[in-house]
């Protein structure tokens, strides 16, 4: 073991939902941590520019197909990952949706597309990859839940929803596959802009009114990350699973805007 307990080289990390966003900054993350990188999303080539960045780095990048509304393509996927690199240490379950609008509006099929990518599909890709880990009695799986695992929005039923259902999920897991050597927790990013929110972020008024709630005072850079990915990834989170690990810079405190009055005591 490396007397640096962050350090992951000779590694490999599998981060699905690559092609943009967070997924980009948990793979870059690992990569200068010295991890290898199996890189997936729904079109292989929307990866080849990622992997030449990854490359640049100093590091092997593979792309792979993967829906992971899909069985096949996640038995697909995990088969060529195993087939390619041997073993994988370190999963970070990424890939996800949102449909964002009032509870009254979510259709039938909002709900499923929401529901079977972030829920279901995150089992389903954990399980391919812990058959292949507890061969080897080692694996990191880190699932992206949100601050809605443990916080409820407005406009955010399904995705809440399914957020929440992966913090419960990773705590079932993580008390399934520690016998094998495996810890499962979940990482939690607060308010972050990204691909799924901009819009929001397009509002001053709004972005005022999140800032305020933010014990910081500011929203999340996708650096803020980081390192709490490197460590769940990593030798130093050893003796941790099953957790919620909130990287939102206080918001999950139930801070008030500083407009409003505390009650009195």
């Amino acid at each position: 073991m490396s007397e640096n307990l962050f350090d992951l080289s000779g590694q490999v990390a599998l981060v699905t939902g690559a092609s943009r966003g967070l997924g980009q900054y948990f793979a870059r993350a690992l990569a200068r941590a010295g991890a290898n990188l199996i890189l997936t999303s729904r079109k292989q080539a929307d990866l080849t520019p990622f992997v030449s960045e990854i490359e640049a780095l100093g590091r092997k990048a593979l792309p792979l197909e993967l829906n992971v509304r899909d069985q096949r393509s996640i038995e697909r996927m995990a088969s060529a990952a195993e087939q390619a690199w041997g073993q994988v240490h370190i999963l970070v379950n990424n890939a996800g949706c949102n449909a964002r609008k009032p509870a009254l509006d979510v259709t039938w099929d909002d709900w499923n597309m929401v529901l079977d990518t972030n829920l279901r599909g995150t089992f389903f890709v954990a399980q391919q990859m812990a058959r292949r880990m507890i061969e080897h009695g080692y694996g990191r799986i880190i699932n992206i839940g949100s601050v809605t695992s443990v916080f409820g929005y407005a406009g955010l039923a399904p995705y809440g929803a399914s957020r929440g259902g992966v913090r419960q999920l990773t705590m079932s897991l993580a008390d399934d596959w520690g016998k094998h050597g495996i810890t499962v927790n979940c990482l939690a990013p607060g308010w972050f802009r990204t691909e799924q929110n901009k819009m929001l972020y397009e509002d001053k008024e709004w972005v005022e009114y999140l800032v305020d709630r933010i014990p910081v005072k500011r929203a999340g850079q996708p650096h803020d990350l980081d390192g709490a990915v490197v460590f769940l990834a990593s030798e130093a989170s050893r003796y941790i699973t099953g957790q919620t690990l909130l990287v939102d810079g206080g918001i999950s405190t139930g801070a008030m805007r500083a407009t409003v009055k505390p009650p009195s005591s």
